[in-house]
């Protein structure tokens, strides 16, 4: 039986499961073989709800292994077609944070590239919306404001319009900003868990069954540049 106390569930109901991922967790699994946070919030499931049998999780998104935050699963089949029906219409919002050692210039914008992913190197490469590019490449648009700043360091306030692997952390980097301890993407800073300073801070979105406006949220984690900014984000 998997350990579960590490769990942090953060929103629940008949229909969805919210959990605060730590840095250093896979959403989904992959051909590390490591145990993935769907079986843990599976595993949890069982436990709460006495099932005898299979339980079932639908995966919604991931976050990237070195990123931290909201990840939403469905409990449902029901839930998950509709849930995956909003990503498609792109009507859930997602706040994510970023710190860098640089300040964007200008200090808000929309970044618009085109990406491509190598999946061998498990690593993207941005194109500009102008010029030649791969035709394999797909559109990746995001918005961003400087939001807080403390002794060489930024915080950015980042909200993704589409879904693309590696988004935020390669556009960023293109426009000169790579997130602090991103070293696939130019930092060389570390980070004490071996993550980077990338957090999923919201998700909202129009309950799929509920028909209700519902935001949920969670806090940064306790690292050193996140408690720089923890006064300017209250906490859910």
């Amino acid at each position: 039986m998997l350990d579960i106390s590490g769990l942090q569930v953060i929103y629940e109901d008949n229909h969805l499961i919210a959990v605060n991922k730590p840095v250093g967790w896979l959403v989904h699994g992959d051909a590390t073989g490591d145990t993935p946070l769907s079986e843990y919030v599976k595993a949890y499931l069982k436990i709460r709800y006495k099932k005898p049998g299979e339980v079932f999780l639908g995966v919604l998104h991931r976050l990237d292994r070195p990123v931290s935050g909201v990840v939403i699963f469905t409990r449902t089949s029901k839930a998950l077609t509709r849930m995956n029906k909003l990503m498609q219409e792109r009507a859930i919002q997602k706040t994510y944070y970023a710190v860098t050692a640089e300040r964007p210039q200008p200090i808000n914008g929309e970044l618009v590239h085109y990406l491509l992913k190598d999946p061998q190197k498990n690593s993207v490469k941005a194109y500009a919306q102008t010029g030649r590019r791969t035709a394999k490449a797909k559109k990746a648009t995001l918005q961003y404001e400087l939001a807080g700043e403390m002794d060489g360091h930024y915080l950015l306030r980042v909200k993704p319009l589409t879904g693309r692997p590696h988004q935020i952390r390669v556009q960023l980097s293109e426009m000169g900003c790579p997130i602090v301890a991103d070293w696939k993407y130019g930092h060389r800073e570390t980070h004490p868990d071996g993550g980077i300073y990338l957090h999923c801070h919201q998700m909202s979105f129009v309950h799929p069954v509920k028909k209700e406006p519902i935001a949920i949220s969670v806090d940064f984690p306790a690292h050193q540049y996140w408690n720089w900014f923890r006064c300017i984000i209250p906490s859910p």
